[in-house]
């Protein structure tokens, strides 16, 4: 079995994977990162979304295997100092979620958008989670939210656009 060495939210892991191991599974199953769900399996919904080296990645379409020398943030490594990173912050106060399952992926992949586009239109909110579904929120409320976190995120330099 191949072994591999990923830091995940800032702690080093190494262990020996099957080759055909996604990443999501190991991600939940090996090292308990549960705030990562599985929604479909087959990348259709982008509940699974973390960031590796910063960029979102949909982990259900990664194998461990590649995950190997990379940085890995599941959203349960955001934050600083037991604050809340400001997209979670913000879809918090917006009341971004209903039943909360596309919420991780939401934000991961929200965060990568504002590291592409600090100051996006609604528009671009919206066709930059377009790979990401939800099924109750009509998104009105998602978008709300990322264009709340980066008003704050510009107003914050100081704080990481991601981690």
């Amino acid at each position: 079995m191949p072994r591999i060495s990923v830091e995940v939210d800032g702690v080093t892991y190494e262990d020996d994977v099957e080759p055909r191991l996604l990443l999501v599974h190991y991600l939940r199953d090996r090292l308990g990162k549960v705030g990562t769900p599985i929604g479909c399996d087959t990348t259709n919904c982008g509940a699974c979304t973390v960031l590796v080296d910063g960029l979102s990645v949909k982990s259900c379409a990664m194998l461990a295997v590649q995950a190997d020398g990379r940085q890995i943030t599941t959203v349960e490594g955001l934050g600083l100092d037991g604050e809340r990173h400001p997209m979670q912050r913000a879809f918090h106060e917006a009341h971004a979620l209903q039943c909360g399952y596309c919420t991780p992926g939401m934000i991961m992949a929200s965060i990568d958008l504002l590291r592409e586009n600090a100051d996006p239109s609604d528009e671009e909110i919206r066709e930059g989670l377009e790979g990401n579904l939800c099924r109750c929120t009509g998104y009105q409320n998602i978008v709300r939210a990322v264009r709340d976190a980066a008003t704050e995120m510009r107003r914050r330099p100081e704080r990481e656009v991601a981690p």
